[in-house]
């Protein structure tokens, strides 16, 4: 690799995988145990998912759908198709059939990556699929010939200089798809020039580092993780961690502590109601203590109590006792929730959810793809 800085997603990889091969980069959960990855680990393991893809036919300007909720082997899949100068395209996995119909009809991808044998029941209505199965429980190869296993997508990789990615700085990376309120499927795209400079924006503004703990708990298929979480962790360098379900990621948030957490306001709000839970009765002193904190009353016996007995081990139990950078993504937290995260000293900071959403013209009716500018012209802000 040359001295050059990298420019895309797949050259932050190999550039991390080089200057702390060992480091953790990643760790997912499954059946209640932690499993971790080094970056040298993750960086190999996509080569070998690219070179698998490219043996079935993928190649620079196909597209990738991921119908998937928030796991390891979909964040390695989509790199393995940057790798190969493809976009990845996550997709929320409880999409409607019609909704997912109009996806499959418009982009017309060959290959889609599911975590389910309902998902691949459904793609598989759909001709001229390559459908990767993430086959968690590692049972048997699904027996349909248009279905490959996840595991045996990875192929060796015999010539010295390994698979050499075909990423551009132009390229797209992520796309996201949605129907509008009139029902017609509209798309924003990240182009990996966009999300590298918005990544060190955001490592910068939040002082971000190699020794942060990510938490990847939203869902998969939202731009922002593409843009606060995937994009920063390739950039810095900070390990990236993935609950067991959406329906433990609040347990596994307490597990770890992380000191990044990016949400929405419904995230924080439900958080909230976690506190709000734990805390006793309105009459209670404990309450009525957190109570003034939130009105910003009291004096500094009073502050002091509500740290030690109340604001500490509140943070503990929501995971936040490490967090120096929480992030609220999109719409800025309701009246309640902020009051409740200053009285827990938790300074939660607001970041745009914006994008250039565009309609999504049928491929075999559409112009040749089309390269945003990497000049800050046609992109959205990060802040």
């Amino acid at each position: 690799m040359t001295n050059a800085q990298p420019s895309t997603l797949p050259d932050w990889l190999r550039h991390q995988a080089q200057q702390r091969p060992h480091a953790i980069a990643l760790r997912h959960k499954r059946l209640g145990a932690w499993h971790a990855l080094s970056w040298q680990d993750v960086a190999t393991a996509v080569e070998q998912l690219a070179a698998g893809l490219a043996q079935h036919g993928f190649a620079a300007g196909d597209a990738l759908l991921l119908v998937s909720h928030p796991r390891a082997e979909a964040l390695l899949l989509s790199l393995a198709a940057q790798w190969n100068g493809g976009i990845a395209i996550p997709l929320d996995p409880h999409l409607a059939d019609d909704a997912l119909r109009s996806v499959l009809t418009h982009i017309a991808p060959r290959f889609v990556f599911v975590e389910d044998d309902g998902q691949i029941d459904r793609l598989l209505t759909h001709e001229g699929l390559r459908v990767i199965d993430a086959n968690p429980r590692n049972l048997a190869s699904h027996p349909h010939a248009a279905v490959t296993d996840y595991r045996a997508l990875s192929l060796s990789i015999h010539n010295e200089g390994g698979f050499s990615s075909a990423a551009r700085a132009h390229d797209d990376a992520f796309a996201f798809v949605r129907l509008d309120a009139d029902g017609q499927l509209v798309e924003q795209r990240f182009p990996h020039a966009t999300l590298v400079r918005e990544a060190q924006q955001l490592v910068a503004t939040e002082k971000l580092n190699a020794d942060d703990e990510a938490f990847a708990a939203r869902a998969f298929a939202a731009a922002s993780q593409a843009r606060y979480l995937i994009a920063p962790w390739v950039v810095s360098g900070f390990r990236l961690n993935f609950p067991e379900s959406l329906a433990t990621r609040d347990n596994d948030r307490r597990e770890l502590a992380p000191t990044l957490v990016a949400g929405t306001r419904e995230t924080y709000a439900r958080v909230t109601q976690l506190v709000d839970d734990r805390l006793p009765g309105a009459r209670s002193w404990r309450r009525r203590l957190i109570n003034r904190a939130q009105r910003k009353q009291g004096g500094q016996v009073a502050r002091a109590l509500t740290w030690w007995f109340i604001t500490g081990p509140l943070r503990e139990v929501i995971g936040f006792s490490r967090t120096h950078a929480a992030l609220v993504i999109g719409p800025p937290l309701d009246e309640k929730t902020a009051a409740l995260f200053e009285a827990i000293r938790v300074d939660v900071r607001a970041w745009p959810d914006t994008g250039d959403w565009r309609r999504v013209e049928s491929k075999r009716h559409a112009m040749p793809p089309q390269r945003y500018a990497t000049d800050g012209a046609s992109e959205q802000p990060a802040y």
